[in-house]
Order: structure tokens, then C-alpha cells, then sequence
């Protein structure tokens, strides 16, 4: 799979888990350069708390566009190092 934004790849890999509809990406197999730290955080009731990146390509900014559980609960386990992507980056198949 891989995620796609502004023209660029922002993340690829044979080896994302779906939860919910969303691919998580390994962490090792995303782009840090299109990645920026956001102050955004949210809570899922069986997953944990997510924190969020901002993605910046080719000098667009995507708010919030990228997110990760740090410390997922044990139900989500899975995701732990993974990052999944939605407001627009598209994900496909590679």
C-alpha cells in the first residue's frame, strides 16, 4: 500500500494492518521529512489516545492529516509504531 499526498509519497508497504477501515503503516516505512508534530490529541475508547502529525509537502501544510497511538491499549495492540493517514492522503494499493 501506500499513502499519497500533494503528489507525493508520504508512506509505503506490503505490511499495513486495517482497523477500521484505516491502514497503519509501520512507522520505519513512512517519510519523516513530510511529517510534522501537532499539539492534536483524541481518545478512543478501546484504542487509547492518538497523537497527530501535520503533513508538509512541496510547502502545502494537511493539519492533522497523519495519526498514532503511542500507547495503545491492549486491544489495539497491532498498531503499536504504526501511523495511518486520512483528510485527503490517499491510500492505495502499490
Amino acid at each position: 500500500m501506500k499513502a499519497i499526498w500533494n503528489g507525493a509519497i508520504i508512506a509505503s508497504s506490503p505490511d499495513t494492518i486495517v482497523v477500521e477501515g484505516n491502514h497503519y503503516f509501520p512507522r520505519e516505512a513512512v517519510n519523516e521529512a513530510y511529517l510534522k508534530p501537532s499539539s492534536t490529541h483524541t481518545i478512543c475508547p478501546w484504542k487509547g489516545t492518538a497523537s497527530y502529525y501535520s503533513l508538509d509537502v512541496e510547502g502545502q501544510r494537511n493539519p492533522d492529516a497523519a495519526w498514532y497511538y503511542p500507547e495503545p491499549k491492549d486491544a489495539a495492540r497491532e498498531i503499536r509504531g504504526r501511523v495511518a493517514f486520512w483528510r485527503g492522503v490517499q491510500v492505495v494499493p502499490d
